[in-house]
């Protein structure tokens, strides 16, 4: 069993950055794929960003594209979103999740979440 915890959520005013991490237990993270999601107030929950086993690859939604940055240090069992230039557009609860077979944008494919962090940007 896995178990996902995120953290670095807050308060942040529009411009800013906060860099999220989600540490992962119960089996060590290099064996699936990680991912971050969101979902704001009335909202669908929708894909960030997604990284594979090694690292080496990355996929991000496209308006988030250049401001969010995925990474993943293996060795901490340690995934992290870096989030720059913030908008209150990105006010929302951010969540980790883990997958055991390929990486997606879709909820369903993830077997393992988070129980979420949240973020808010002032205006």
């Amino acid at each position: 069993q896995v178990q996902l915890v995120e953290s670095g959520g807050g308060l942040v005013q529009a411009g800013g950055s906060l860099r999220l991490s989600c540490a992962a237990s119960g089996r060590t993270s290099s064996t699936y794929i990680m991912a971050w999601f969101r979902q704001a107030p009335g909202k669908e929950r929708e894909f960030v960003a997604s990284i594979s086993l090694s690292g080496g690859s990355t996929d991000n939604q496209g308006a988030m594209k250049g401001r969010f940055i995925i990474s993943r240090d293996n060795a901490r069992n340690t995934a992290y979103l870096q989030m720059n230039n913030l908008e209150p557009e990105d006010t929302a609860v951010y969540y980790c999740a883990g997958s055991n077979h390929w990486t997606s944008r879709r909820v369903n494919d993830y077997e393992y979440w988070g129980q979420g962090t949240q973020v808010t940007v002032s205006s």
